[in-house]
């Protein structure tokens, strides 16, 4: 297992080097330019958007529900354990790059949100197709079609083996475990090592419960992820301010402590420029886990949006890396850095966000503060299970053209990654993430960068248009469709969640210009 650890180390310290978290940064940074700093100058238009649903749109869900479905994937265990995990791998300086990565992370998801709606697919029932894999394809031209499929090919990896499997079960059993039998007093030998029941019984239930929802079809997905996130959401929020504010003459030597570290500034001499990179990597990559600008995921949610103008929904887009990064994660890391719970020998992933929240909150008893984030832990990180069956689906279909055979197939490798989760080591568990994660990105941003320049002119039309209408979207002329024409797939009844019969499925689609 050492072995397997230190090769799949040096495969991510290699394709998560400079040149990747350059691209990643530089992309924002010219998406940011481009846009003129969109992300600052329209954040409160993008919150008001948020839960003002336009009239009339055409897609599957509102604006808001797409915006929740994208944050129920996202909002999971990479808030509470992917924060403490790059705290203690890259120091608190991993922190701060995170918080940059986000900044810029907006733009990029802003154009995601964009280019989702403008190239995605309307069938006449209304099912609504759409993601990277098609604004690759249909934007950048049929020529790249081979990194659209290259791209989808990635994305059920990362659900099947990254974020939506591997990680998120083993930071829910460890927080499971780590409540009810915190000293392993009750172990079986499996795979010739020593497991607590309390995991073995945990990974099980969660398999069925995951298994349940995941065969019932997306339908279910949604319905469960709509009801449990928001909760959760709310209690993990009033917890994280209740330990800043009972903590907050400890603030300002926590966001000192971040900058210096950020910047190699209490590194021994010589290391500075070694830990500057080790805190960068961490930060950028534990980021884009937990917001996932860049990765390419959301769009698949954004596309189906019931909405008109890409912008609008790219605004509603970018709130999600807002809400996710620049407020809850930073709670975490807030916590962990107040609290010193990084520097405690032996803690790893939810042991060291537990032992920040039950140092920070003395005055409530500690095992509330474990059941809380126990709680928070296994529903957030179900509901970004379900999320992720939901995108990896939706790139096993573009990659398979559509097989509902296929998708059976996956469905069922998903709730095994599920049950085997557990018994990875951390270390190798989120290795492997972020191995994934860079395959993904890497197509992505390409693609965004290649077609910043629409990004900037759907941008200029849609704010022409407002100040034309004297800023009332009713009144707006009708966005002009530039987009081509593009002829629909034959068989109206490729949708995996029908219970149409069989058939081979085919989402090719051809352009009629």
């Amino acid at each position: 297992m050492e072995a397997i650890d230190s090769i799949l180390g040096v495969i991510d310290d290699w394709i998560w080097g400079v040149p990747l978290m350059a691209l990643i940064l530089v992309g924002g940074l010219l998406l940011t330019c481009r846009l003129k700093g969109l992300q600052f100058s329209q954040l409160g238009r993008a919150l008001r958007y948020m839960v003002k649903n336009e009239k009339g749109g055409k897609g599957e869900v509102s604006s808001f529900a797409a915006l929740c479905t994208a944050l129920s994937a996202t909002i999971g265990t990479g808030n509470i354990v992917g924060v403490a995990t790059a705290v203690v791998a890259g120091g608190p300086g991993a922190l701060f790059w995170m918080w940059i990565a986000a900044l810029f992370g907006m733009a990029t998801k802003y154009s995601e949100g964009v280019l989702a709606v403008k190239y995605r697919t309307v069938r006449k029932d209304g099912h609504v197709l759409g993601g990277p894999f098609y604004y690759i394809e249909r934007g950048m031209g049929r020529n790249w079609r081979w990194l659209a499929k290259l791209f989808a090919f990635f994305g059920m990896c990362v659900g099947l083996m990254g974020i939506g499997t591997f990680t998120q079960v083993n930071s829910i059993s460890s927080a499971i475990t780590g409540f009810f039998d915190p000293e392993k007093a009750a172990t079986v030998s499996l795979f010739g090592m020593d497991y607590s029941w309390a995991t073995v019984i945990g990974s099980l239930l969660l398999a069925v419960l995951v298994g349940l929802v995941v065969i019932g079809g997306l339908r279910r997905i949604a319905s469960v992820s709509e009801k449990v996130i928001p909760a959760m959401v709310v209690v993990y929020v009033v917890f994280s301010l209740i330990l800043i504010g009972a903590n907050i003459s400890k603030l300002p030597d926590a966001l000192l402590t971040i900058v210096q570290s950020a910047f190699g500034l209490q590194a021994a001499a010589g290391g500075m420029l070694g830990a500057i990179i080790v805190a960068m990597q961490k930060g950028v990559a534990r980021g884009i886990f937990s917001n996932e600008a860049g990765l390419g995921s959301a769009p698949i949610a954004a596309a189906a949006a019931k909405t008109n103008e890409p912008v609008r929904q790219g605004l509603i887009s970018m709130t999600g890396t807002f809400l996710d990064t620049i407020v809850v994660c930073s709670m975490t890391g807030l916590a962990i850095v107040m609290t010193g719970a990084y520097q405690v020998p032996g803690l790893e992933g939810a042991g060291v966000t537990t032992a920040a929240f039950q140092s920070g909150l003395p005055f409530i008893d500690g095992q509330v503060v474990s059941f809380i984030m126990m709680a928070c832990l296994a529903l957030f990180g179900f509901t970004t299970i379900l999320g992720w069956d939901y995108y990896g689906e939706r790139c096993l279909e573009y990659f398979s053209n559509g097989s509902r055979r296929a998708v059976k197939v996956y469905r069922w490798l998903y709730i095994a990654a599920v049950f085997i989760g557990p018994y990875m080591t951390v270390s190798a568990v989120w290795t492997i993430a972020d191995i994934f994660n860079a395959c993904m990105a890497l197509p992505n941003m390409v693609a965004l960068i290649a077609l910043s320049g629409l990004v900037v002119k759907e941008t200029r039309s849609y704010f022409t248009r407002l100040k034309e209408a004297n800023g009332v979207e009713a009144d707006m002329a009708p966005r002009p469709d530039d987009s081509a024409d593009w002829k629909m797939p034959k068989n109206d009844d490729d949708d995996p969640d029908a219970e149409a019969a069989g058939g081979s499925k085919s989402w090719e689609m051809e352009p009629t210009m």
